[in-house]
């Protein structure tokens, strides 16, 4: 499988916005995890496809993300197009907190945020 990178802008009214972001299915259903694998951080080999760890919004509200990763297609079978991605309150222990949540969801707590994950047309 080919690298996939994903660039998101995540602002918000109020300052300092903080969570985690990851592809989710289409329906509001857990992680994306097409291979049934357990919850992990992006470098690690065992993860759900859409465990894309934490993010942090500067001073002026506005979080810069680019992740670059080879476990989520753009194509085939397991696509994450029109897929939701979402921002939770809180953030990930990435699979590692011993929490009972900790190996499905990271304990990352509500959803906060979400989006569709599209292809952006060349103008």
């Amino acid at each position: 499988m080919g690298t996939v990178k994903a660039v998101a802008v995540i602002s918000s009214s109020t300052h300092n916005v903080k969570g985690s972001i990851h592809f989710i299915q289409q329906t509001p259903r857990p992680h994306f995890n097409p291979l049934n694998k357990d919850h992990g951080s992006p470098i690690d080999e065992e993860r759900h496809a859409g465990d894309l760890g934490n993010i942090v919004a500067g001073s002026d509200g506005v979080a810069e993300i680019s992740i670059t990763d080879r476990q989520i297609p753009l194509s085939g079978e397991h696509s994450i197009l029109g897929r939701a991605v979402v921002v939770h309150a809180d953030p990930d222990d990435l699979g590692r907190g011993g929490h009972e949540l900790s190996k499905t969801t990271g304990n990352a707590g509500a959803r906060v945020g979400c989006g569709i994950i599209g292809l952006q047309s060349s103008v």
